[in-house]
């Protein structure tokens, strides 16, 4: 019953992959983040993502993962999850839905095959990183 719903246009709510260095892997690694860069909290976030297409004429996808958070304040950025190096060569697809003045909002984003790298790179609106920005 999707289609019965009025999804209005979601602005300045974005996605960007940020490369950070990590502990746990001593090296840097590319993170997501959902960016909001609205004046105004976001309410009940979801975000499913998942990567899918073709490696050596095979093809692969990883699991869907999921995210929630309550609630996303304005003018601020949320790590969604980390991108393993080899999940980089597939298309990295994340569904966000969140309430932002009891109005649902949906939108999808991918990071298209190879396109998230250090020559992508652009500033962040609320930070002073640099990474791949969708929106």
């Amino acid at each position: 019953m999707k289609k019965d719903i009025d999804f209005p246009k979601s602005e300045n709510v974005f996605l960007a992959a940020i490369q950070q260095w990590n502990d746990d892997f001593q090296e840097n690694s590319w993170f997501v983040y959902l960016v909001n860069n609205t004046d105004e909290t976001l309410e009940m976030v979801m975000a499913v993502s998942r990567a899918y297409g073709t490696i050596n004429n095979e093809q692969r996808a990883t699991g869907t993962f999921r995210h929630a958070f309550n609630e996303v304040a304005p003018k601020s950025i949320t790590k969604l999850e980390m991108l393993e190096n080899n999940v980089l060569q597939l298309n990295n697809e994340f569904a966000v839905s969140y309430f932002l003045n009891n109005k649902m909002f949906d939108k999808t984003f991918v990071f298209k095959t190879n396109t998230i790298n250090d020559k992508s790179l652009s500033d962040i609106p609320t930070t002073d990183l640099r990474g791949v920005l969708l929106k």
